[in-house]
């Protein structure tokens, strides 16, 4: 098998990867909008061997050109999260699960008081298995400004999810570390004493 076709099992996926980012994000910036033509029909065995889709990496491009996030380093991470997943956990086999849309949490639903956590998650298992409809993408506009709150990386959070199985208490108690984590960085410090 040539180098195109086996990236799951080599070394350098990750410039492969990176290579077909940076075409399908010249192809959306030439105007087109079919996720097959952005990607190109030559990636796409490329991309399934790594347990993603055109979907998702059209949803990354048009997502860099029309709001300028996330970068690629983001994307890539994101990748590699459900790279492992589909290699480790899934033994390199597809879900024949596709989650639907409609059956997601309401983006008003909460979860210890964050508004947007129970749909998240859903999202973030759903990721993880590639089991995403393709008008659903986990890292969208809506995501980005939830995670930005709460102090996670979009990676960060997958790994989180993953870790914690089917424990949403632990996902919370994360996202609870996190974000009083970042609100004590953000404090000014006491008066009269110096910050150290």
């Amino acid at each position: 098998m040539t180098k195109e076709t086996t990236p799951a099992s080599s070394q350098d996926w990750t410039s492969q990867f990176r290579e077909i980012y940076d075409q399908a994000v010249q192809r959306f910036e030439e105007g087109r909008r079919d996720p097959e033509q952005v990607v190109g029909r030559e990636a796409l065995e490329f991309l399934d061997s790594i347990g993603t889709s055109a979907q998702e990496l059209y949803d990354f491009a048009e997502d860099w050109v029309e709001d300028g996030e996330p970068d690629f380093e983001t994307v890539e991470a994101m990748t590699d999260l459900r790279r492992t997943y589909f290699l480790t956990v899934q033994e390199g086999k597809r879900s024949d699960t596709v989650i639907p849309s409609a059956t997601l949490p309401s983006g008003y639903a909460e979860m210890g008081g964050y508004r947007w956590l129970p749909r998240i998650i859903v999202k973030a298992r759903a990721k993880l298995r590639g089991e995403l409809a393709p008008d659903i993408m986990f890292g969208c506009g809506a995501d980005r400004p939830f995670l930005r709150s709460v102090n996670m990386e979009p990676a960060e959070f997958l790994k989180t999810v993953w870790d914690a199985g089917t424990d949403d208490r632990a996902i919370l108690d994360a996202v609870q570390k996190k974000a009083a984590a970042a609100m004590l960085s953000a404090s000014p410090s006491p008066a009269g004493r110096g910050s150290g």
